[in-house]
């Protein structure tokens, strides 16, 4: 076709005088990229049969979407508080400084100053997750499905581990706690039924094989009705009587208990503590609120076993971990969590807050067709699968929803929100009242000006 073999190459390009000023800002593979894209784009265009060419234009668009990086803040107007995709637990900002403030030098990460020796990694945390949950020790690895496999490995290589038919949870991007459990090289041994465990099943399995038992806390999915389930205290009991150890994977690991409207109940870490486990694993960036990380305590005597094992180190985390989660700790040791922890004070806040920010985001659209409604948020991450707290949003109607919401994620910032009933909705859920502003300049910028575009 005529109109594909007058498409200029790339060097004709570099060489195009017109061009000279947007390209000159930029290193060479940055610009060979953006120009490579550009040609791409009008060659799809030509074969779809437009009558097109390569214009100036299409390389500023080119280079702009090549030069930007591709993780960006986003704007949350989904109303799901821990919302995998987006990154979950926002930090709070005390993390953010602590970040800033280690990042850019060195840190005294594996030294102990005052002796002069090799130190543990996640030392500084120690002592505030065990005065947090009444463990005897703590350790820290890169995830919570990271916590699982070093727990298994470590307890339970070789060996039986036994655990309910109806624990065995399939985690966000169908990884499944089983696959999990097996590359450990233990034995899963499961008991009872999909929705009735009882002691006494795990009584019956536990033979001289048997390494480990085990509870899963099913923190992304609920099992209501005619149900029943070991719990964590007969578990604790029974391994200790036999002499093995007991594990629980809380996931979720709220350290302190929210009471809120909409919200279900959540264990604590240290009421399973309390009530005998041996170790706990728990995620880092769900209900606790701070960086991604698999936090582990429990008794001293099973936690060196776990820190001995060789997988520790292929699954340890960095210096930003640490210090974001120290200073996340730190907001729970002096009881600023529910307001400085911004995935705590979303959850709580209150439902005539939530209204009046819906109210101002509403007011900033002018005269963009709208409406304030009501409707109901989720904690997401996995925690909380029976909550439902009520929130307030901004409807946009009278627009083409998908093509809106299709530009609000193009924008800058993108703005994430949900499609009901083709209008767009912005949950204030996760939206500080300093992002009001932004956003609604965002679906200024997405609505077409003539609405019969």
């Amino acid at each position: 076709m005529e109109r594909l073999r007058a498409l200029p190459s790339i060097d004709e390009l570099l060489a195009r005088p017109s061009l000279s000023a947007l390209l000159s800002p930029h290193s060479r593979p940055v610009a060979v990229a953006a120009l490579r894209e550009a040609v791409a784009s009008v060659r799809t265009r030509v074969l779809a049969g437009e009558d097109v060419r390569l214009v100036d234009g299409d390389v500023a668009r080119a280079l702009n979407r090549v030069g930007q990086p591709k993780l960006k803040a986003v704007l949350n107007a989904t109303g799901v508080v821990l919302h995998t995709n987006l990154g979950r637990a926002p930090l709070p900002a005390a993390a953010v400084e602590r970040i800033a403030a280690i990042a850019g030098g060195y840190c005294n990460l594996e030294i102990d100053l005052d002796e002069g020796e090799r130190g543990s990694r996640y030392e500084p945390v120690v002592e505030l997750l065990c005065a947090l949950t009444g463990a005897e020790d703590a350790m820290v690895v890169n995830n919570c499905a990271a916590a699982v496999l070093l727990t298994f490995s470590a307890l339970a290589q070789g060996r039986e581990a036994i655990v309910s038919r109806g624990e065995l949870v399939e985690i966000g991007g169908g990884f499944r706690i089983p696959d999990v459990m097996r590359q450990s090289g233990a034995t899963m041994i499961e008991v009872g039924t999909t929705n009735r465990t009882r002691l006494e099943d795990f009584t019956g399995a536990m033979t001289d094989r048997t390494g480990l038992l085990v509870k899963v806390h099913r923190s992304n999915f609920a099992v209501v009705g005619f149900s029943e389930e070991a719990t964590t205290r007969e578990l604790a009991q029974l391994a200790a009587e036999r002499g093995v150890p007991f594990f629980e994977d809380l996931g979720s690991g709220a350290l302190r208990a929210m009471h809120a409207e909409g919200l279900s109940s959540e264990p604590t870490v240290a009421s399973v503590i309390a009530a005998g486990a041996d170790v706990v694993a728990f995620s880092g960036d769900k209900l606790l609120g701070g960086p991604q990380a698999g936090l582990l305590v429990g008794k001293k005597a099973t936690l060196d076993r776990l820190k001995k094992h060789p997988l520790n180190r292929a699954l340890r985390i960095d210096k930003l971990t640490v210090a974001a989660l120290e200073a996340t700790l730190e907001l729970y040791r002096d009881g600023r969590e529910d307001h400085d922890v911004p995935a705590r004070s979303s959850l709580l806040v209150k439902s005539e807050v939530l209204l009046e920010r819906a109210r101002t985001l509403g007011s900033l659209l002018g005269a963009l067709e709208h409406r304030v409604v009501e409707t109901t948020s989720r904690v997401g991450g996995g925690s909380m699968p029976l909550a439902a707290p009520k929130s307030w949003a901004v409807a946009v109607s009278g627009v083409k929803a998908v093509e809106v919401h299709e530009k609000l994620r193009a924008g800058d910032p993108p703005v994430v929100a949900r499609i009901v009933d083709d209008e767009v909705w912005l949950d204030v859920r996760c939206l500080r009242d300093t992002e009001l502003g932004a956003v609604a300049r965002a679906v200024a910028n997405a609505v077409p000006r003539n609405r019969g575009d």
